[in-house]
């Protein structure tokens, strides 16, 4: 019998104003445990200066479980704004192929999606924007897998749909893109951006996809504390999601 995949879903750290006290108490819980990876959907800086970046280099490389990455909006030079439009992923590029891997287990695939543009036809520039053609290269990893009858992730930075379906959606494309994933047989989409864990099963035509939320562990907070989720899958019992609170188990 295959154990389950575990694994720590974590967002929004934000070197520069990280929580240390709640940086510290996760990197103790990934080496007491040992998942079978970390995902962080995005915001590893504040800035994204090359000290920030440098910091979460350190961080992530001193877990010693694989680690997976994806770019927030705070992830695309700040100051240097000359970088932020001719390589905005630069410097988060160094980062996810320095300690970034694939993530591909027997019952459990997860596939990226990017949610961030250098810049947008409105402002603030930090709400999510799913580009047609970030959404087609992941539909085609999903396309690829078509058959493969394991559990499709989506792991993105910004929400796909509000928390609230009678909300105005914040993402520029979300809407199309989770209709599009939710059709191609994504089973469920892992991202963070709002500073406050979710558990959301939502519709779209004949299939139901789980929404899943990490809140932050930095000083940002926005009415939740500092914490992260434990995802498991087990092809018998599905999907388990654990929020777990920064000061609730230290």
């Amino acid at each position: 019998m295959t154990a389950p995949i575990r694994l720590f879903h974590v967002s929004d750290v934000h070197f520069g104003v990280e929580h240390t006290d709640a940086m510290a108490w996760f990197a103790d819980a990934v080496h007491a445990e040992k998942p079978d990876a970390v995902i962080c959907t995005g915001d590893l800086t504040q800035r994204a200066t090359h000290k920030q970046f440098d910091q979460a280099r350190l961080f992530f490389e001193s877990l010693k479980v694989p680690v997976t990455l994806e770019p927030g909006n705070h992830d695309m030079p700040y100051y240097n704004l000359w970088e932020r439009f001719t390589q905005p992923y630069k410097r988060y590029g160094a980062l996810a192929d320095s300690v970034g891997a694939i993530l591909s287990f027997d019952h459990c695939v997860i596939i990226s999606l990017k949610t961030t543009v250098r810049i947008q036809p409105r402002f603030p520039w930090s709400d999510g924007y799913v580009h047609k053609d970030a959404l087609a290269a992941t539909l085609r990893e999903v396309e690829a897998l078509s058959g493969d009858g394991r559990f499709l992730i989506v792991s993105c930075h910004h929400p796909l749909l509000p928390a609230k379906p009678d909300e105005k959606n914040p993402t520029i494309g979300g809407d199309a893109a989770f209709a599009a994933l939710a059709d191609a047989g994504v089973d469920a989409i892992l991202t963070g951006h709002v500073h406050v864990p979710f558990d959301l099963t939502r519709a779209s035509g004949n299939r139901s996809v789980r929404m899943v939320g990490a809140g932050t562990l930095s000083t940002r907070l926005r009415g939740a504390e500092p914490g992260y989720n434990v995802v498991t899958y087990d092809p018998t019992e599905g999907l388990g999601v654990e929020q777990r609170v920064f000061g609730l188990e230290s």
